[in-house]
């Protein structure tokens, strides 16, 4: 079982039920997955981008990636419907949770100047999405096989009502927010 999942189980859901004041265990807010997105601009050009981004982030969560398309026709970018632009990984149970604590202890300390990341990117039901610069901080991703530095987002989605309610759980669960 995942050290983060344990965690959890033993010390978030006490905590969240005093703080909050739940009646049932089942009332608390969990983790429910975590979604892994490259978008790719280039990939209407550059065919190859799409093939090392995904190989990329199949190192990065050990899953492989689909490849998503465009929803519509944006004739100022010459973006056609059902062109492949990104490539996205979601993760659920024991991955999600092993993932989620690489991000926290490993990859996220190796960013330049880690003060700790935004407590605002908050979408209003609880769920977090975190953009990364570039998938070098990932310890995994070898310097010499890259082609091109890429961003990325990082969603974290919970079943929290509120934000207030899927800050404090992510806190708990160990994301290091930056303090005001």
């Amino acid at each position: 079982m995942p050290r983060l999942k344990d965690r959890y189980e033993s010390e978030v859901v006490p905590a969240m039920m005093q703080e909050f004041g739940y009646r049932n265990i089942m009332q608390v807010p969990r983790l429910v997955k975590m979604v892994v997105n490259i978008g790719l601009g280039e990939a209407l050009e550059n065919v190859k981008s799409l093939d090392a981004a995904s190989r990329d982030v199949s190192t990065i969560t050990g899953q492989k990636p689909i490849i998503t398309r465009a929803k519509k026709s944006i004739a100022t970018f010459r973006l056609r419907e059902g062109n492949p632009i990104g490539v996205k990984v979601t993760l659920r149970g024991s991955r999600m949770y092993d993932f989620l604590d690489r991000l926290c202890n490993v990859a996220l300390p190796r960013q330049r100047d880690f003060r700790g990341i935004s407590p605002d990117s908050f979408d209003g039901r609880g769920n977090y999405t975190l953009g990364l610069r570039e998938q070098l901080v990932w310890p995994e991703i070898h310097y010499d096989s890259i082609d091109k530095t890429r961003g990325m987002e990082v969603t974290m989605v919970t079943s929290a009502g509120t934000d207030e309610e899927g800050r404090r759980l992510l806190h708990l669960l160990g994301v290091p927010f930056r303090t005001p």
